[in-house]
């Protein structure tokens, strides 16, 4: 059987800026370097080898996934985080509450339906494609959190 292992790409100078942060990119902090070796000694001691690896195009992400295990992997565009347009790199007091559902699309961004069938669409195709067991794919909060069928009351 398959184990996809999601994980989040570490903190981001624009997640302590609190900037809204989607196809725009940003380097790592010390926190989220950190945060990622914390994640590859977990990635040690449960002795998981990954058979196949995967990043977003997103720097934040591919860095991640260094700091996390030393292995080859494919930096993938249908695993970067949602489009947000025009609201890239701007204050997150400019976010509205949950569900976004299509408040992007104005601004030049995706809407929710179609970020969710990509990310599901990408997810499912690499596992499919894979040969290996354990597979690693390193990407975005909110791409985790779709792809899970999470809300914001869970």
């Amino acid at each position: 059987m398959k184990s996809v292992y999601l994980i989040r790409h570490g903190q981001t100078l624009f997640n302590k800026q609190k900037k809204i942060q989607g196809f725009s990119d940003s380097p790592l902090t010390e926190v989220g370097i950190k945060q990622a070796a914390i994640a590859g000694k977990h990635v040690l001691d449960l002795n998981l080898k990954f058979d196949d690896a995967y990043s977003s195009t997103s720097e934040r992400a591919s860095d991640t996934l260094e700091l996390i295990a030393d292995v080859p992997y494919k930096r993938i565009k249908g695993l970067r985080e949602w489009n947000f347009g025009d609201l890239e790199a701007e204050g997150e007091h400019l976010n509205p509450p949950l569900p976004y559902r299509d408040f992007f699309v104005q601004f030049g961004g995706e809407d929710e339906f179609d970020f969710q069938h990509r990310i599901n669409t990408t997810i499912t195709q690499l596992a499919e494609e894979s040969d290996g067991e354990n597979i690693l794919m390193v990407s975005h909060g909110a791409m985790c959190i779709m792809f899970l069928g999470k809300t914001n009351k869970d």
